[in-house]
């Protein structure tokens, strides 16, 4: 028995698929599928009954599934030691990274992880702030930068990073005022919103709410950039987060609406509270942390 098995079986069985667990240990389904039977094979048991709906645990399945969870977590306490006896950080660390974050935050952190621990091999993933959490809590990311719009969720560590501000946009001319916002007005113009479960998507929501209206039209984007294309070809008004919306108004290709931002946000070093006490895990936050302070405890400048 393999600890790669047994992590394959853990992944299986809380996504409950063959491909999302394959997508999130980038391995081939083939591969997946493999290491699944051989498990099965080795203990003489079915782990899984194959259903229309995915993979579900047989009573076996349930019965391994915290001993399998047990085993891994020892591997990993195991790893630690070996690091703390060696002294020097070893492995694989995978970091996730939402698309608000600039080149700027990113290639500090990785900077300083190379210098302060040269035998990390680093990972970078890049997606959206679900994907990211998503990650996160099954395990295949250790930590990532995500934007958090709301409270901090309890199962998770974070760190700030730093804030912005959220800019409800138009280009010029689509509204009769853009310093003072009319909300029927809007009402009744086409809305470029993000999935409702990203930051700005669920900005878009508390407006709607609040304002008590839905747009008639929406168009729903899951890339800023492709957003604030849209924005500038008149074809609906949208949410932009601050260093975009400045510079697109800079370039006079936007206007913002109203006296500020609809909404701050948060960009913040996130991993699993449960994983703290982990070396790796103690490593890669004191690293964002010493980042955000700087020098004299003085927060690092936003680009």
């Amino acid at each position: 028995m393999e600890i790669y098995q047994l992590r394959t079986f853990l992944f299986v069985a809380r996504q409950g698929s063959i491909t999302r667990a394959s997508e999130s240990l980038c391995l081939s389904q083939p591969a997946v599928s493999a290491h699944i039977k051989s498990l099965e094979e080795e203990l003489g048991i079915t782990l899984f009954e194959r259903t229309p709906k995915g993979m579900i645990l047989t009573p076996n399945g349930v019965r391994l599934f915290a001993r399998a969870d047990q085993m891994l977590s020892m591997h990993r306490e195991m790893l630690d030691e070996a690091r703390r006896i060696k002294g020097r950080l070893s492995g694989q660390v995978r970091i996730g990274s939402a698309r608000h974050p600039s080149a700027q935050v990113l290639s500090r952190l990785l900077t300083s992880l190379a210098d302060s621990h040269p035998d990390l091999e680093i990972v970078l993933q890049h997606g959206s702030t679900q994907d990211i959490l998503q990650g996160i809590r099954r395990g295949s990311l250790d930590g990532g930068f995500v934007v958090n719009a709301g409270a901090d969720s309890e199962d998770l560590h974070s760190t700030e990073v730093q804030r912005f501000g959220i800019f409800l946009a138009a280009s010029p001319g689509m509204v009769s005022d853009a310093r003072r916002i009319d909300w029927t007005e809007l009402a009744g113009l086409p809305w470029l919103c993000p999935i409702s479960g990203s930051c700005c998507g669920m900005v878009t929501e508390r407006i709607f709410q609040s304002h008590g209206f839905r747009p008639g039209k929406l168009f729903n984007v899951d890339q800023e950039n492709v957003t604030r294309s849209l924005i500038e070809g008149g074809v609906g008004v949208g949410l932009l987060h601050e260093e975009s919306a400045f510079e697109a108004q800079r370039q006079g290709k936007v206007e913002l609406l109203g006296d500020g931002p609809q909404h701050e946000a948060r960009l913040v070093f996130s991993h699993l509270a449960s994983r703290q006490g982990e070396v790796l895990i103690s490593a890669l936050a004191s690293t964002v942390v010493a980042l955000v302070q700087g020098p004299a405890g003085a927060a690092p400048a936003v680009p």
